[in-house]
Order: C-alpha cells, then sequence, then structure tokens
C-alpha cells in the first residue's frame, strides 16, 4: 500500500506510532508489523522506512507516550509562578487534567500495561520515572509533600482503568487540594481545607 498523498515523513510517522499504540492496544504486543502497517495506510516497507524492526517501533511508541507526559507537565507549567514547587504543581494540573475522555485515558492506561510487559520498555520506563523524581524532589519542596502530591496525582490519574474516575468536580478538589499543598510549605502540610 503506498503512502498517503501529501503526508509528510513527520505524518506518516506519526500515523504508524498512533497505528502502533491502538493495534497493540487491542491484539497485544504479538501484533503483526503488517497490521500496524495496514491500520496506519502505508506499505510493509514503508513501515520498515520509519522503524528497521518492530523493536524499534515499539521503543519508539514508549518513549512518545512518556514524552508526550513530560510535554504535557511542562505546558502545565504557570509562567507567573517562580516559587518553590512550580514543576510539582505543573506535574500535578497535568495529571489531573479532565479535559480528556475517560476512555481514552483507559486505553492509553491499557496500551502502557501492554508495553511495560517487555523488559526493554520497563526499564525505558523506570528511567523516566527516576528523573521524575529527580527532577520532583529538586523541585523547591519536602521531600515528603513531593512523595504525597505525586501518589495521589497519579493514583487518581490512573483510577479510570478501573472504571472508576473521578467525577469533574471531584478531580478539581482534588487538585486545588494537592496544589495547596505545595503552597503552604512551612510545616511542609497545608491546614487549609
Amino acid at each position: 500500500m503506498p503512502r498517503k498523498a501529501g503526508r509528510s515523513p513527520e505524518e506518516t510517522r506519526r500515523a504508524l506510532l498512533d497505528a502502533a499504540g491502538t493495534v497493540i492496544r487491542t491484539r497485544g504486543v504479538s501484533a503483526s508489523l503488517d497490521d500496524i502497517a495496514k491500520a496506519a495506510g502505508v506499505s510493509k516497507g514503508g513501515l520498515l522506512y520509519h522503524f528497521p524492526a518492530k523493536d524499534a517501533l515499539v521503543r519508539a511508541l514508549a518513549q512518545d507516550i512518556l514524552d508526550t507526559f513530560r510535554a504535557e507537565v511542562l505546558a502545565a507549567l504557570d509562567p507567573e509562578d517562580t516559587r518553590a514547587g512550580r514543576l510539582t504543581r505543573a506535574y500535578i494540573r497535568a495529571s489531573l487534567d479532565t479535559s480528556y475522555d475517560e476512555v481514552a485515558v483507559r486505553e492509553n492506561i491499557a496500551l502502557i500495561a501492554q508495553l511495560i510487559s517487555i523488559p526493554e520498555i520497563a526499564a525505558l520506563a523506570r528511567a523516566d520515572a527516576e528523573r521524575w523524581d529527580r527532577d520532583l524532589h529538586d523541585d523547591g519542596l519536602p521531600d515528603h509533600v513531593v512523595t504525597l502530591v505525586v501518589a495521589a496525582a497519579d493514583g487518581a490519574s490512573t483510577a479510570p482503568l478501573w472504571g472508576v474516575g473521578l467525577a469533574v468536580p471531584a478531580a478539581r478538589r482534588l487538585e486545588q487540594q494537592l496544589l495547596d499543598l505545595t503552597s503552604d510549605t512551612t510545616d511542609g502540610l497545608s491546614t487549609r481545607k
């Protein structure tokens, strides 16, 4: 199948990553390159031009997921906020963003669960988690505050996998409570209700 007319190499690469995500999520990591190429609307040769092996495609997909979340956190940085905890507050806002469709969140988590079963991807995810841990603990807040708010944000953001995602008002309240915890660090915990 030839490359779709008018699609740039970057657009084709993006289509391949999106198709790989969809196919792997529904068929598992044993999905074939043929299935992924077909879902992207490219030939298998076109897929192999961008990703010389399935391992490279899967690694790129996992890295794309990690990079996308990092970009969402950086986009959530408040340019007016110069206080300690600035990155942690952006992490909270990105993690508790309710503008996403709950089904899409559940599908993304299911994809991550498929990918994390691959040892190389698990190592990639651990390295990313260690980087987040360093970055957030270097953000100027007490360690116990960072640990608490990140665990709460991560837990709430993965709740849709279990079909119990927070309703928007509850998510907004949790977000504000976590943001408050990062703003009042005189004793490491906020006394605000």
